[in-house]
């Protein structure tokens, strides 16, 4: 629906489910090429299995355990007009302690927070990269998204956050994808 015709899956344990069920991707009027890891390369690592050639506009990377309805082409246009070299998708994540918080110091009370609720700010799985950052993994190596923006961020690279409102679910674990099937149940 955003104008993505192109996709690069990358497989490795039971590739061939994937495989045999998206094929080449004609049923979906698009275009898949498969990135075949014969070891784990990591979320990042995958991305030096794709020939740069075929890579001259910003990209978006996403891993496939998520189910959202970002508006990728926002999220395009905001890394676009933003000049990142990289963007991170990221979502409050809230955490909900369960007892009460005593502060202290040197054994005195300072104060006290009743079941308090934390909030972060977490990596949602979802990436936009200009072409360039494919310089900057190395070749067949395990290579994680962390370590990939760490390493764009100490050199100075550009880097950005676009906070996600949408519908988002990580359906890694198990309870998740039950969730995920009550909720797209037809």
């Amino acid at each position: 629906s955003h104008g993505f015709y192109n996709f690069f899956l990358s497989v490795n344990y039971k590739s061939e489910m994937i495989e045999n069920y998206f094929q080449d991707g004609t049923k979906w009027n698009s275009n898949i090429t498969y990135l075949k890891e014969n070891k784990k390369l990591g979320t990042a690592g995958a991305l030096s299995l794709i020939d740069r050639k075929d890579v001259s506009a910003p990209f978006i990377v996403m891993n496939g355990d998520l189910i959202t309805k970002v508006n990728f082409s926002k999220l395009l246009d905001f890394h676009n007009q933003n000049s990142h070299a990289a963007t991170m998708c990221i979502r409050q994540f809230d955490i909900k302690i369960p007892y009460g918080v005593v502060n202290y110091n040197e054994g005195e009370i300072k104060k006290l927070v009743e079941k308090p609720t934390e909030s972060f700010f977490v990596n949602a799985g979802i990436y936009v990269f200009s072409p360039s950052i494919l310089e900057s993994i190395p070749k067949n190596q395990y290579f994680d998204m962390t370590t990939l923006f760490e390493k764009l961020i100490s050199r100075g690279d550009k880097t950005g956050v676009f906070p996600l409102h949408e519908y988002w679910l990580d359906i890694g674990k198990i309870e998740d994808l039950h969730q995920a099937r009550k909720e797209f149940r037809t």
